[in-house]
């Protein structure tokens, strides 16, 4: 067995007895990162240096102490971008690409005029940029309340042509009122006292403020209802990510203002 496939092999053993969910795709993204190639090449490169050996070893104990994977790295892949993430800024999931698929889509549907995109709790940018990304041309905000976070999709938004703003989003952009075409949000949906059905990856270093919302986990959301309809004009869509458990009571939330179908 290669020296390669070895330590591949042990810190897959050591990751999966720490309860990492993928750990044969975590040890071989972790050695790419240390080796500086891309994943598919790793088993064609030559022994690691010693140096390498020790950096690698130092990430799959953190990993195995379940410090999420992107955070060791620093990037995390969503759609066709890459974003910079880190302490601070909540993760994106692979879950919420079908979100920005949607609203992408949607906005893809506007015709004769510019699309408006409004991505509400942007987190790393990973929706805005993408729609900017796969829409071009398309007029996105993103909106963001907490400052560190706020820094992160700084990074992730500059030169895409997305406007950041600093602000909560419940006063969000109040001179755009029915003006824009998709609003779509992923907010924190988790009731405060589901802790631990929560993943230690998430609940220990994810934000908090992107984590819970309130007893039921619809305290954002009903929020984003109240400025989602104040911004978009008639007809307009409205996409928000949402426990399965949610499946019911966001529609519920949402019919039973009158606003929406």
């Amino acid at each position: 067995m290669s020296e390669v496939r070895a330590l591949l092999r042990s810190a897959e053993d050591r990751l999966a007895a720490a309860g990492v969910a993928s750990p044969g795709a975590d040890a071989a993204i972790l050695l790419a990162h240390v080796l500086g190639v891309p994943r598919g090449r790793v088993a064609f490169v030559g022994a690691p240096t010693p140096a390498q050996r020790a950096a690698f070893e130092e990430l799959v104990a953190r990993r195995s102490a379940r410090e999420p994977l992107q955070h060791l790295t620093g990037v995390a892949g969503f759609r066709h971008v890459e974003l910079q993430v880190g302490p601070g800024v909540f993760v994106p999931r692979p879950e919420t690409e079908l979100l920005a698929g949607w609203a992408i889509e949607r906005a893809r549907r506007v015709v004769g005029r510019p699309p408006v995109v409004v991505d509400l709790c942007t987190g790393s940018g990973a929706i805005a940029r993408s729609v900017a990304d796969e829409v071009p041309g398309a007029e996105v905000h993103a909106v963001e309340l907490d400052e560190g976070a706020w820094s992160w999709a700084a990074r992730n938004l500059a030169a895409s042509g997305v406007e950041l703003h600093l602000a909560d989003m419940a006063e969000a952009l109040p001179g755009a009122d029915g003006t824009v075409d998709v609003v779509v949000c992923n907010p924190p949906y988790i009731p405060v006292g589901a802790w631990e059905s929560v993943a230690t990856e998430a609940r220990d270093h994810d934000p908090a403020l992107a984590l819970w919302s309130g007893e039921d986990g619809l305290d954002a959301v009903r929020v984003l209802e109240r400025t989602a309809a104040r911004l978009l004009r008639a007809g307009g869509w409205l996409g928000t990510e949402h426990a399965d458990e949610q499946g019911h009571s966001v529609p519920a939330l949402l019919a039973a203002t009158g606003r929406w179908t």
